[in-house]
């Protein structure tokens, strides 16, 4: 009888890689990790491949959580080098990233589908050639007022946006959690 070989997954989490996008909707992703990672009691330690890089497991598997640091809209550059380092199947892979065509608070999951009007996602689609990876987009909402959308998501959160995102993040890592164990 053959030994079960361990199965490894990444997660990717959107964002940009400069202190003053913290706490920004267009880091969403780079939270929904940092909130996974300390529930998983690791912490990113590493820089590898354009990538911020937390080495943790679950349920015998070995999962890497994954921050690019080449800006939001060169997201695919970091998760190419990621898939051909590894050789990941990219059933394996996970992307979460902002959303502002959904709802603060809400989360949409898909294992495939278009980059839609989100640049980091089309680049990863472009570079990978495939739109056929998991992702989850956690809702930011859209301005209420006539703000410019790149104003919008790179803009700190006032609280009330940032609690019913909060939320969204808990979603979404329950939604990773799924993921993982499938």
């Amino acid at each position: 009888m053959g030994v079960k070989k361990d199965k490894m997954k990444i997660i990717f989490g959107l964002g940009n890689c400069e202190p003053q996008f913290n706490n920004t909707p267009h880091n969403v992703g780079f939270c929904t990790l940092d909130n996974l990672c300390l529930k998983l009691g690791a912490n990113f330690s590493k820089k590898k491949l354009l990538g911020l890089v937390c080495e943790t497991s679950f349920n015998n598997n070995k999962i890497l959580l994954v921050k690019p640091q080449t800006y939001m809209n060169n997201s695919g550059e970091c998760v190419l080098k990621f898939v051909k380092k590894f050789k990941i199947p990219l059933d394996d892979i996970l992307v979460v990233l902002d959303d502002i065509d959904i709802k603060a608070g809400e989360i949409r999951f898909r294992e495939s589908g278009s980059g839609g009007t989100h640049n980091g996602l089309k680049n990863i689609v472009s570079l990978l050639k495939t739109e056929n990876f998991a992702r989850i987009r956690v809702g930011v909402g859209k301005p209420l007022n006539q703000m410019d959308l790149a104003d919008f998501v790179l803009a700190k959160m006032p609280p009330e946006l940032k609690e019913k995102v909060d939320l969204g993040i808990d979603l979404a890592i329950q939604k990773i959690y799924e993921f993982l164990e499938k």
